[in-house]
């Protein structure tokens, strides 16, 4: 039989951190929908825990996990948002009300349209178009290691 890995509350890096709102996702890269989507928990003075899941580089997932955690730090920095790496997923189950909401939110039009692979597609057509879609902070990262990933 296989050991659970755990630790104790006393080992937990949120001890003493209340409520988070949970987000879980590849965020290849992380985009102005994105923000939007955080924003409303942000806007109302609820802490983020990103949850960034471990996947292999491919082409339609270039960013590696721990630089995927590197950008959504950069963008965040200062906020109180934490982020933590998570294995592969298969699905997100929760039994009956057990304290906890569970939300979907519905973008407004100009936001539900942004999309990551808009984004990697323009970059990789040359153009500035993603720019408008990207977080400033990070122009510079996306593009150099788009550029740099598909070799262009």
């Amino acid at each position: 039989m296989s050991e659970v890995n755990k630790f104790s509350q006393e080992e937990s890096p949120f001890k003493g951190d209340g409520k988070h709102a949970v987000f879980v996702g590849r965020w290849q890269p992380m985009h102005k929908g994105h923000m939007w989507l955080f924003n409303q928990k942000l806007e109302k003075g609820i802490p983020l825990l990103i949850l960034i899941r471990d996947i292999q580089p491919d082409e339609k997932n270039p960013f590696t996990t721990q630089e995927t955690e590197r950008l959504i730090q950069k963008v965040f920095e200062g906020q109180p948002v934490k982020t933590m790496i998570i294995p592969d997923i298969e699905s997100v189950n929760w039994g009956r009300g057990v304290g906890y909401e569970v939300n979907e939110f519905q973008p407004p039009e100009d936001i539900k349209m942004i999309s990551a692979t808009f984004i990697r597609n323009s970059i990789k057509e040359g153009n500035d178009d993603w720019k408008q879609y990207v977080p400033e902070t990070i122009h510079t990262d996306v593009y150099e290691y788009l550029n740099e990933f598909y070799e262009l």
